[in-house]
């Protein structure tokens, strides 16, 4: 896949508060910003943005706290509101620290179910679109049948890598395009057979479309990402088709079950130790 020419093309667009056209929105943009879509081209919006279109916006008043949310929001310190639409909105829920939780939302590992209150006024709370990869082939298809070109399409959101500071990319569901490259049975450097490696294509596009899209004032919630070397395919993409079930997950395995099938606990200090679970009642 050759990469020395990929494009990042930023395109703004009005902010919205509320639900409307996303895809006439798309189109004016690019009017407006003087770009426009080519075969081959990937079309990464923000899935907030997504969101919002469909009117997945929530006034926090109006949310009925059951006694469970209040009971998990003290034990965590959090707004008793957003403990319950998390109840309400996460497949998963592992666990938390102040402030947060740890859930398992469309196949995603995220704080809080992928809930969102930044850019969007004070007492809303935005959450994920209803079905994250039908959304991504609903604006593969308009931009199809109204310009006429074949794109990739990817819908973007912040992530917290384990163990490191600072938000990364990660592509919440994608269209037109394998969002994998299986490099497993090709030679390495020296010849040796890639056992597991599979690369996280949409996750890297995505990665780059955060670059020029930003998170917090640029009201840049769209970009073309040129030239990706990507190859576009009509087949249809699902969750499935990307994400590993949180019961195999490594950081999720490892760190809960996984550690105590193996009789070993970490000290305080990170260094593994002989502590079987009777030893430790």
């Amino acid at each position: 896949m050759n990469h020395q020419h990929l494009t990042v093309i930023p395109v703004q667009a009005p902010v919205q508060r509320g639900a409307f056209d996303l895809y006439d929105t798309i189109l004016d943009a690019l009017r407006t910003n003087e770009e426009s879509l080519q075969d081959g081209d990937i079309l990464a919006i923000s899935s907030k943005y997504a969101a919002i279109s469909e009117g997945r916006v929530v006034t926090m008043s109006e949310v009925h706290v059951t006694p469970e949310a209040q009971e998990i929001a003290h034990r965590y310190h959090m707004n008793p509101v957003i403990v319950q639409l998390v109840i309400q909105e996460a497949d998963h829920i592992f666990g938390g620290i102040q402030g947060f939780l740890l859930t398992y939302k469309d196949g995603i590992l995220s704080p809080n179910a992928g809930l969102d209150r930044s850019n969007i006024p004070s007492g809303y709370v935005v959450l994920f679109p209803k079905e994250p990869y039908k959304k991504a082939a609903a604006i593969r298809r308009e931009m199809r049948e109204r310009l006429g070109v074949t794109v990739g399409v990817i819908l973007t959101d912040s992530w917290l890598m384990p163990g490191r500071m600072g938000t990364s990319g990660v592509a919440l569901a994608t269209a037109g395009f394998n969002p994998l490259q299986d490099e497993r049975g090709k030679a390495d450097l020296f010849g040796n057979p890639m056992q597991v490696t599979q690369r996280g294509i949409a996750d890297s596009l995505c990665i780059c479309a955060q670059m020029v899209m930003g998170e917090r004032d640029e009201a840049t919630p769209i970009a073309i990402i040129r030239n990706s070397g990507v190859k576009m395919s009509d087949a249809e993409v699902t969750v499935k088709d990307i994400t590993i079930p949180w019961q195999m997950d490594i950081y999720v395995e490892s760190l809960t079950t996984g550690l105590l099938e193996n009789g070993l606990a970490l000290t305080q200090f990170g260094r593994s130790s002989a502590i079987t679970r009777e030893d430790k009642t």
